[in-house]
Protein backbone atom coordinates (compact mmCIF):
# COMPACT_ATOMS: atom_id res chain seq x y z
CA UNK A 1 0.00 0.00 0.00
CA UNK A 2 2.87 2.55 1.31
CA UNK A 3 4.34 1.80 -2.08
CA UNK A 4 1.36 3.23 -4.15
CA UNK A 5 0.35 6.21 -2.03
CA UNK A 6 4.46 7.21 -2.45
CA UNK A 7 4.13 6.30 -6.25
CA UNK A 8 1.78 9.05 -6.65
CA UNK A 9 4.53 11.40 -6.42
CA UNK A 10 5.35 10.37 -10.00
CA UNK A 11 8.84 11.60 -8.97
CA UNK A 12 9.55 9.85 -5.74
CA UNK A 13 8.08 6.34 -5.47
CA UNK A 14 8.03 3.58 -3.07
CA UNK A 15 8.98 1.03 -4.93
CA UNK A 16 10.47 3.95 -7.58
CA UNK A 17 9.16 4.48 -10.57
CA UNK A 18 11.01 6.70 -13.15
CA UNK A 19 9.27 7.13 -16.24
CA UNK A 20 11.57 7.10 -19.46
CA UNK A 21 11.75 9.07 -22.23
CA UNK A 22 9.78 6.44 -24.59
CA UNK A 23 6.79 5.93 -22.45
CA UNK A 24 3.14 5.34 -24.20
CA UNK A 25 1.77 9.14 -24.60
CA UNK A 26 -1.92 8.88 -23.07
CA UNK A 27 -4.76 9.92 -25.14
CA UNK A 28 -6.17 13.67 -25.18
CA UNK A 29 -8.32 14.18 -22.14
CA UNK A 30 -11.28 16.49 -21.87
CA UNK A 31 -10.76 17.46 -18.02
CA UNK A 32 -9.37 19.79 -15.80
CA UNK A 33 -7.14 17.17 -14.32
CA UNK A 34 -6.88 13.45 -13.96
CA UNK A 35 -4.70 10.79 -12.75
CA UNK A 36 -4.58 7.06 -14.07
CA UNK A 37 -3.45 4.37 -11.52
CA UNK A 38 -2.21 0.66 -11.86
CA UNK A 39 -3.08 -0.90 -8.58
CA UNK A 40 -2.19 -4.34 -9.33
CA UNK A 41 1.39 -3.02 -10.17
CA UNK A 42 1.39 -0.18 -7.60
CA UNK A 43 2.41 3.00 -10.21
CA UNK A 44 0.82 5.65 -11.28
CA UNK A 45 0.51 5.35 -15.43
CA UNK A 46 -0.28 8.98 -16.35
CA UNK A 47 -1.70 12.24 -15.05
CA UNK A 48 -2.26 16.09 -15.72
CA UNK A 49 -2.13 18.73 -13.12
CA UNK A 50 -2.18 15.98 -10.81
CA UNK A 51 -1.59 18.64 -7.50
CA UNK A 52 -3.60 21.64 -8.62
CA UNK A 53 -5.98 22.30 -6.12
CA UNK A 54 -9.79 21.28 -6.74
CA UNK A 55 -13.12 21.17 -5.40
CA UNK A 56 -13.76 17.21 -4.53
CA UNK A 57 -17.86 17.75 -4.54
CA UNK A 58 -19.49 14.36 -3.67
CA UNK A 59 -16.03 12.55 -4.42
CA UNK A 60 -15.64 13.65 -0.74
CA UNK A 61 -17.73 10.80 0.36
CA UNK A 62 -15.49 8.21 -0.51
CA UNK A 63 -13.15 9.44 2.96
CA UNK A 64 -16.97 9.30 4.50
CA UNK A 65 -17.36 5.81 3.05
CA UNK A 66 -13.68 4.82 4.75
CA UNK A 67 -14.56 5.92 8.51
CA UNK A 68 -18.06 4.78 8.58
CA UNK A 69 -16.57 1.14 6.73
CA UNK A 70 -14.25 1.57 9.07
CA UNK A 71 -16.38 1.91 12.23
CA UNK A 72 -18.23 -1.33 11.11
CA UNK A 73 -15.18 -3.10 11.15
CA UNK A 74 -14.27 -1.97 14.43
CA UNK A 75 -18.15 -2.95 15.65
CA UNK A 76 -18.81 0.36 16.04
CA UNK A 77 -22.08 0.28 13.81
CA UNK A 78 -24.01 -2.59 12.54
CA UNK A 79 -25.35 -2.69 9.06
CA UNK A 80 -28.73 -3.47 10.70
CA UNK A 81 -28.26 -1.26 13.03
CA UNK A 82 -31.17 1.44 12.95
CA UNK A 83 -30.66 5.35 12.96
CA UNK A 84 -33.00 7.89 13.52
CA UNK A 85 -33.12 11.13 11.24
CA UNK A 86 -32.11 14.02 12.48
CA UNK A 87 -33.25 17.40 11.03
CA UNK A 88 -29.71 18.27 10.08
CA UNK A 89 -29.68 15.24 8.05
CA UNK A 90 -33.05 16.00 6.62
CA UNK A 91 -32.11 20.01 5.96
CA UNK A 92 -29.04 19.44 4.31
CA UNK A 93 -30.94 16.62 1.70
CA UNK A 94 -33.15 19.69 0.74
CA UNK A 95 -30.07 22.12 -0.05
CA UNK A 96 -29.33 20.07 -3.05
CA UNK A 97 -30.81 17.59 -5.28
CA UNK A 98 -28.84 14.34 -4.38
CA UNK A 99 -30.77 13.09 -1.58
CA UNK A 100 -32.11 10.07 -0.04
CA UNK A 101 -35.49 11.23 0.71
CA UNK A 102 -35.65 9.82 4.50
CA UNK A 103 -37.54 11.68 6.54
CA UNK A 104 -37.27 13.23 10.40
CA UNK A 105 -37.51 11.22 13.03
CA UNK A 106 -38.18 7.63 10.74
CA UNK A 107 -35.58 5.46 11.58
CA UNK A 108 -33.39 3.66 8.73
CA UNK A 109 -30.87 0.83 8.79
CA UNK A 110 -27.26 1.57 8.17
CA UNK A 111 -27.22 -0.55 5.53
CA UNK A 112 -29.81 1.20 3.84
CA UNK A 113 -27.81 4.57 4.41
CA UNK A 114 -24.60 3.44 2.98
CA UNK A 115 -26.49 2.67 -0.38
CA UNK A 116 -28.43 6.18 -0.27
CA UNK A 117 -24.69 7.94 0.21
CA UNK A 118 -23.01 5.74 -2.53
CA UNK A 119 -25.90 4.87 -5.17
CA UNK A 120 -27.99 8.04 -5.11
CA UNK A 121 -25.03 10.47 -3.68
CA UNK A 122 -27.48 11.12 -0.91
CA UNK A 123 -26.58 13.95 0.70
CA UNK A 124 -29.00 13.61 3.85
CA UNK A 125 -27.93 9.86 4.32
CA UNK A 126 -24.48 11.22 4.43
CA UNK A 127 -24.52 13.37 7.09
CA UNK A 128 -27.14 10.91 9.18
CA UNK A 129 -24.05 8.28 9.12
CA UNK A 130 -21.25 11.26 10.01
CA UNK A 131 -23.37 11.90 12.91
CA UNK A 132 -23.60 7.62 13.93
CA UNK A 133 -20.52 7.98 13.55
CA UNK A 134 -18.84 10.98 14.73
CA UNK A 135 -21.57 12.04 17.28
CA UNK A 136 -21.78 15.17 15.58
CA UNK A 137 -21.03 16.36 11.86
CA UNK A 138 -18.15 18.50 13.15
CA UNK A 139 -16.57 15.64 14.91
CA UNK A 140 -17.15 13.84 11.70
CA UNK A 141 -15.07 16.38 9.67
CA UNK A 142 -12.37 16.60 12.35
CA UNK A 143 -12.06 13.19 12.09
CA UNK A 144 -11.90 13.15 8.18
CA UNK A 145 -9.22 15.54 8.48
CA UNK A 146 -7.12 13.57 10.94
CA UNK A 147 -7.15 10.91 8.43
CA UNK A 148 -6.63 12.67 5.46
CA UNK A 149 -3.24 13.50 7.76
CA UNK A 150 -2.56 9.45 8.14
CA UNK A 151 -2.93 9.23 4.70
CA UNK A 152 0.16 11.67 4.53
CA UNK A 153 -2.25 14.17 2.20
CA UNK A 154 -0.98 17.75 1.85
CA UNK A 155 -3.51 19.25 0.09
CA UNK A 156 -6.88 17.81 1.26
CA UNK A 157 -8.59 19.32 3.52
CA UNK A 158 -12.56 18.60 4.50
CA UNK A 159 -15.24 21.13 5.80
CA UNK A 160 -18.24 18.62 5.51
CA UNK A 161 -19.01 14.93 5.03
CA UNK A 162 -20.98 15.34 1.66
CA UNK A 163 -19.10 17.63 -0.87
CA UNK A 164 -21.34 20.68 -0.77
CA UNK A 165 -19.03 23.48 -1.78
CA UNK A 166 -17.61 25.46 1.36
CA UNK A 167 -14.26 27.50 1.74
CA UNK A 168 -11.36 25.44 2.43
CA UNK A 169 -13.02 22.43 1.09
CA UNK A 170 -10.07 21.17 -1.52
CA UNK A 171 -8.53 18.32 -2.62
CA UNK A 172 -6.10 17.46 -5.53
CA UNK A 173 -7.03 14.02 -7.81
CA UNK A 174 -3.45 12.80 -6.50
CA UNK A 175 -4.81 12.97 -3.42
CA UNK A 176 -8.11 11.86 -4.28
CA UNK A 177 -6.77 8.87 -6.04
CA UNK A 178 -4.73 7.90 -2.76
CA UNK A 179 -8.03 8.08 -0.89
CA UNK A 180 -9.57 5.45 -3.31
CA UNK A 181 -7.32 3.21 -3.74
CA UNK A 182 -6.62 2.95 0.68
CA UNK A 183 -10.69 2.32 0.80
CA UNK A 184 -10.17 -0.61 -2.46
CA UNK A 185 -6.97 -1.66 -0.82
CA UNK A 186 -8.45 -1.73 3.00
CA UNK A 187 -12.23 -2.82 3.21
CA UNK A 188 -12.05 -4.42 -0.71
CA UNK A 189 -15.50 -6.66 1.04
CA UNK A 190 -17.09 -2.78 0.75
CA UNK A 191 -16.76 -2.60 -2.99
CA UNK A 192 -19.96 -4.42 -3.53
CA UNK A 193 -21.93 -1.57 -2.75
CA UNK A 194 -20.00 0.76 -5.63
CA UNK A 195 -21.46 -1.39 -8.41
CA UNK A 196 -24.99 -1.31 -7.07
CA UNK A 197 -26.72 -0.18 -10.46
CA UNK A 198 -30.24 1.28 -8.41
CA UNK A 199 -31.41 1.20 -5.52
CA UNK A 200 -34.80 2.27 -4.10
CA UNK A 201 -36.01 4.02 -1.04
CA UNK A 202 -39.23 5.12 -0.01
CA UNK A 203 -40.90 3.83 -2.99
CA UNK A 204 -38.26 6.25 -5.12
CA UNK A 205 -35.84 4.46 -7.28
CA UNK A 206 -32.21 6.14 -7.95
CA UNK A 207 -29.60 5.29 -10.39
CA UNK A 208 -26.24 5.08 -9.87
CA UNK A 209 -24.63 8.08 -11.96
CA UNK A 210 -21.82 6.14 -12.99
CA UNK A 211 -22.51 5.39 -16.31
CA UNK A 212 -19.73 3.10 -17.15
CA UNK A 213 -21.32 0.81 -14.83
CA UNK A 214 -23.83 0.06 -17.56
CA UNK A 215 -21.22 0.10 -20.89
CA UNK A 216 -18.21 -1.85 -19.51
CA UNK A 217 -18.76 -5.19 -17.28
CA UNK A 218 -15.18 -4.79 -15.70
CA UNK A 219 -16.04 -1.29 -13.92
CA UNK A 220 -17.07 -1.93 -10.14
CA UNK A 221 -16.65 1.49 -8.53
CA UNK A 222 -16.36 4.38 -7.92
CA UNK A 223 -18.14 7.91 -7.22
CA UNK A 224 -19.03 10.29 -9.35
CA UNK A 225 -19.56 14.35 -8.35
CA UNK A 226 -20.92 17.43 -9.59
CA UNK A 227 -21.02 21.49 -8.03
CA UNK A 228 -20.78 24.28 -10.66
CA UNK A 229 -17.07 25.05 -9.33
CA UNK A 230 -15.93 20.90 -9.53
CA UNK A 231 -17.62 20.44 -12.70
CA UNK A 232 -18.45 16.79 -13.76
CA UNK A 233 -15.98 14.38 -11.64
CA UNK A 234 -15.86 10.88 -11.80
CA UNK A 235 -13.78 7.88 -9.65
CA UNK A 236 -13.90 4.86 -12.11
CA UNK A 237 -11.82 1.37 -11.28
CA UNK A 238 -11.94 -1.41 -13.48
CA UNK A 239 -10.50 -5.12 -13.08
CA UNK A 240 -9.95 -7.08 -15.79
CA UNK A 241 -8.92 -11.34 -15.87
CA UNK A 242 -5.88 -11.23 -17.99
CA UNK A 243 -3.44 -14.01 -19.07
CA UNK A 244 -1.24 -13.00 -16.55
CA UNK A 245 -4.16 -12.70 -13.91
CA UNK A 246 -6.74 -10.06 -12.61
CA UNK A 247 -5.44 -6.40 -12.95
CA UNK A 248 -7.06 -3.41 -11.55
CA UNK A 249 -6.86 0.07 -12.78
CA UNK A 250 -8.25 3.67 -10.86
CA UNK A 251 -9.26 6.76 -12.57
CA UNK A 252 -9.81 10.02 -11.32
CA UNK A 253 -11.48 12.68 -13.42
CA UNK A 254 -12.26 16.55 -12.35
CA UNK A 255 -13.46 19.29 -14.36
CA UNK A 256 -15.26 17.86 -17.04
CA UNK A 257 -17.97 19.55 -18.93
CA UNK A 258 -21.15 16.85 -18.81
CA UNK A 259 -22.07 13.15 -17.46
CA UNK A 260 -21.47 12.26 -20.52
CA UNK A 261 -18.05 13.16 -20.91
CA UNK A 262 -16.68 11.99 -17.59
CA UNK A 263 -17.85 8.59 -18.36
CA UNK A 264 -15.91 8.81 -21.64
CA UNK A 265 -12.89 10.60 -20.69
CA UNK A 266 -12.56 8.14 -17.89
CA UNK A 267 -13.47 4.94 -20.22
CA UNK A 268 -10.23 6.29 -22.54
CA UNK A 269 -7.52 6.39 -19.94
CA UNK A 270 -9.00 2.89 -18.56
CA UNK A 271 -8.90 1.45 -22.35
CA UNK A 272 -5.76 3.16 -22.70
CA UNK A 273 -4.12 1.62 -19.49
CA UNK A 274 -4.82 -1.65 -20.47
CA UNK A 275 -3.91 -1.82 -24.01
CA UNK A 276 -0.50 0.03 -23.28
CA UNK A 277 0.68 -0.97 -20.66
CA UNK A 278 1.36 -4.83 -19.51
CA UNK A 279 1.49 -5.85 -15.62
CA UNK A 280 4.25 -8.48 -14.64
CA UNK A 281 4.24 -10.12 -11.97
CA UNK A 282 7.37 -10.46 -10.43
CA UNK A 283 6.99 -12.16 -6.76
CA UNK A 284 4.67 -13.24 -4.70
CA UNK A 285 4.60 -11.68 -1.14
CA UNK A 286 6.81 -14.05 0.81
CA UNK A 287 7.85 -15.77 -1.91
CA UNK A 288 11.41 -16.97 -0.91
CA UNK A 289 14.03 -14.75 -3.34
CA UNK A 290 16.92 -16.23 -2.06
CA UNK A 291 18.53 -18.17 1.17
CA UNK A 292 21.09 -15.68 2.64
CA UNK A 293 24.63 -16.70 4.43
CA UNK A 294 23.92 -15.99 8.17
CA UNK A 295 26.89 -15.50 11.06
CA UNK A 296 26.66 -16.70 14.40
CA UNK A 297 23.24 -18.24 13.45
CA UNK A 298 21.95 -21.19 14.76
CA UNK A 299 20.97 -21.84 11.17
CA UNK A 300 23.18 -21.61 8.47
CA UNK A 301 20.97 -19.58 6.14
CA UNK A 302 17.89 -17.24 6.26
CA UNK A 303 15.24 -16.88 3.51
CA UNK A 304 14.23 -13.92 2.34
CA UNK A 305 11.60 -12.49 0.16
CA UNK A 306 9.34 -9.14 0.05
CA UNK A 307 6.43 -9.19 2.57
CA UNK A 308 4.02 -7.42 -0.64
CA UNK A 309 3.64 -8.89 -3.77
CA UNK A 310 5.91 -7.49 -6.16
CA UNK A 311 4.29 -6.53 -10.24
CA UNK A 312 5.57 -3.71 -12.29
CA UNK A 313 3.53 -2.25 -15.11
CA UNK A 314 5.60 -2.28 -18.54
CA UNK A 315 4.74 -0.77 -22.15
CA UNK A 316 3.30 -3.28 -24.07
CA UNK A 317 6.08 -5.58 -25.34
CA UNK A 318 8.53 -4.83 -23.10
CA UNK A 319 7.87 -7.64 -20.19
CA UNK A 320 11.05 -10.02 -21.61
CA UNK A 321 13.18 -7.16 -20.80
CA UNK A 322 11.95 -7.02 -16.91
CA UNK A 323 15.05 -7.82 -14.69
CA UNK A 324 15.52 -7.81 -10.41
CA UNK A 325 18.52 -7.18 -8.44
CA UNK A 326 18.75 -8.29 -4.94
CA UNK A 327 21.15 -5.89 -2.95
CA UNK A 328 21.38 -7.46 0.35
CA UNK A 329 23.03 -5.84 3.59
CA UNK A 330 25.93 -8.32 4.14
CA UNK A 331 27.25 -9.49 6.16
CA UNK A 332 23.90 -10.94 7.90
CA UNK A 333 24.29 -11.48 11.50
CA UNK A 334 22.37 -13.69 13.83
CA UNK A 335 20.04 -12.93 15.68
CA UNK A 336 17.77 -11.79 12.72
CA UNK A 337 14.03 -11.46 13.09
CA UNK A 338 11.16 -12.29 10.94
CA UNK A 339 10.39 -8.87 8.95
CA UNK A 340 14.01 -7.60 9.44
CA UNK A 341 14.76 -5.83 6.42
CA UNK A 342 17.81 -7.13 4.86
CA UNK A 343 17.74 -5.86 1.70
CA UNK A 344 16.32 -4.43 -1.22
CA UNK A 345 14.98 -5.87 -4.26
CA UNK A 346 15.49 -3.48 -7.83
CA UNK A 347 13.46 -4.22 -10.67
CA UNK A 348 14.57 -2.96 -13.73
CA UNK A 349 13.36 -2.89 -17.85
CA UNK A 350 16.59 -2.21 -19.37
CA UNK A 351 18.58 0.72 -17.34
CA UNK A 352 15.34 1.99 -15.51
CA UNK A 353 14.60 1.25 -12.77
CA UNK A 354 10.75 0.49 -11.94
CA UNK A 355 10.52 -0.26 -8.39
CA UNK A 356 12.25 -0.58 -5.30
CA UNK A 357 11.24 -2.84 -2.47
CA UNK A 358 12.58 -3.73 0.74
CA UNK A 359 14.05 -7.61 1.48
CA UNK A 360 12.86 -8.95 4.96
CA UNK A 361 13.84 -12.31 6.95
CA UNK A 362 10.51 -14.45 5.95
CA UNK A 363 11.79 -17.07 9.14
CA UNK A 364 13.27 -15.59 12.05
CA UNK A 365 16.95 -17.38 13.13
CA UNK A 366 17.90 -17.21 16.38
CA UNK A 367 22.09 -16.82 17.90
CA UNK A 368 24.37 -19.54 17.57
CA UNK A 369 25.76 -21.14 20.96
CA UNK A 370 28.88 -19.50 22.39
CA UNK A 371 31.72 -21.92 20.10
CA UNK A 372 29.29 -21.52 17.15
CA UNK A 373 29.56 -17.80 17.48
CA UNK A 374 33.50 -17.26 18.64
CA UNK A 375 33.87 -19.29 14.96
CA UNK A 376 32.00 -17.21 12.55
CA UNK A 377 33.84 -14.46 14.42
CA UNK A 378 36.75 -15.71 13.61
CA UNK A 379 35.91 -16.47 10.05
CA UNK A 380 34.50 -12.70 9.70
CA UNK A 381 38.04 -11.29 10.98
CA UNK A 382 39.99 -13.45 8.27
CA UNK A 383 37.43 -12.63 5.26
Amino acid sequence: MKRLLASLALAALLPQTVFAQALPQPPEIAARAYVLLDLSANQPLAARDADVTVEPASLTKLMTAYLVFQALRDKKLALDQELTVSERAWRTGMTDASRMYIQVGNKVKVEDLIKGMIVQSGNDATVLLAEAVGGSVENFVAMMNRQAQAFGLKVSQFRNPEGLPAPGHVSTVRELGIIATRLLQDFPGEVKFYSIKEFTFNKITQQNRNLLLWRDPSVDGLKTGYTDAAGYCLIATAKRDLPNGPRRLLSVVVGASSKESRAVESQKLLNWGYSSWDAVKVYDARQVIASAEVWKGAAATAKIGTQVPVSVAVPRGEAAQVKTQLVRTDPLIAPLSQGQQVGTLKVLSGTRVLAEVPVTVLEPVAQAGMFGRAWDQLRLWLR
